[in-house]
């Protein structure tokens, strides 16, 4: 298997390669990253075959898009890369004449950014919200159209509370439609949802025709919730899943210092269990955990790509390498009988 390798979706005329970059490490998520590392990063990317860039308003506040379009911008177009950025969040600051209302709480899975910029940022699902988000990616990427552009961090874990009122805004308010409005238009070729709860993907699907989806952290080696009801969905749907999280927050690479990350917290001791026996049974056949991690979700035939990050070229390198590692069949038979993923998952 190579990170070169490219899949087409079924909705819409874009192939993306298997491997794909994700952008939220260079805004310094966990820790902080210099441009010329994430510049490296990148590159590193690049040189290994992958096309498929995703970023986000939210990575950095503004910074990840910044240095992926700033990349991209130098890459001759006919090589094809691909690009995803996600609407929802708006950046913005105080000035005179306008009050900001209070910050949202807090979620579990806001973690923080070491290189952000210092904007503030605010959810809007309306139409209004997601036009004026689209409008800043393109400046601040620099490039006319994107490629696939996500709704960010819609979902009742995610939002609380508010979930009622912002999914009001995304289908009442006009989000939808202007999702529908942008692709109609030509100004990006697939439309979807980037969560980490895939139930909300569900129920946008009744709203709107999805091309396509990325889910964080629910189709892993620790975490298969997505399998029994939302993968078949989206296959029978024709909707082209992108998995982001595979290492769930760290806990599945297997490297780094300091408590061992899952879904953006520290992992707790029934977590660290369950990992220690995933990686004993990887021990045996010789092949590392992360390998493993990284390769579960792709075999999966709704999921078309997964990204993974790195703050620095060696990072990249390493994940590309652990990509395209051969592992033997009775590896995933051994997880299957230590009971450590469904029969139905079996890889090979």
């Amino acid at each position: 298997m190579k990170a070169s390798t490219r899949r087409r979706f079924k909705r819409s005329d874009i192939e993306v390669t298997k491997l794909g970059m994700g952008s939220a490490p260079l805004g310094g998520l966990y820790a902080p990253v210099s441009a010329d590392d994430a510049r490296g990063a990148l590159e590193a990317a690049w040189d290994a075959g992958i096309r498929y860039f995703d970023t986000a308003p939210m990575y950095g506040r503004g910074r990840s898009e910044h240095l992926v379009g700033e990349f991209l911008r130098s890459r001759p177009a006919e090589d094809g890369f691909r690009i995803s950025t996600k609407v929802g969040r708006l950046m913005t600051n105080a000035r005179p004449g306008r009050v900001l209302p209070p910050e949202a709480p807090v979620n579990e899975f806001d973690t923080g950014w070491h290189s952000g910029l210092p904007f503030v940022e605010l959810f809007d699902y309306s139409y209004d919200g997601i036009m004026r988000s689209f409008d800043d990616s393109q400046q601040r990427t620099g490039l006319k159209r994107f490629d696939i552009l996500y709704v960010h961090d819609i979902g009742r874990v995610t939002h609380g509370a508010a979930h009622d009122a912002h999914w009001s805004a995304l289908t009442r308010g006009g989000g939808f439609q202007a999702l529908s409005a942008l692709r109609q238009a030509g100004l990006v070729d697939a439309i979807g949802l980037g969560v980490n709860e895939w139930e909300v993907i569900r129920d946008a699907m009744e709203e709107i025709d999805l091309d396509c989806c990325l889910l964080a952290g629910r189709y892993t080696l620790l975490d298969q919730g997505a399998a029994e009801q939302f993968l078949p969905l989206a296959r029978a749907r024709d909707v082209d899943v992108v998995i982001g999280g595979v290492f769930n927050s760290g806990i599945l690479a297997g490297v780094g210092a300091g408590p061992a990350k899952f879904d953006y917290v520290d992992a707790p001791p029934a977590i660290i269990e369950r990992v220690e026996r995933i990686a004993a049974i990887c021990a045996r056949h010789d092949i590392p955990l992360a390998a493993a991690a990284i390769q579960f979700p792709i075999a999966h035939p709704a999921v078309a790509a997964i990204l993974i990050g790195g703050r620095t070229a060696l990072q990249v390198q390493q994940a590309v390498t652990w990509f395209e590692t051969p592992i033997p069949p009775g590896l995933w038979a051994d997880l299957l009988a230590a009971d450590l993923i469904p029969a139905n998952m079996t890889q090979g």
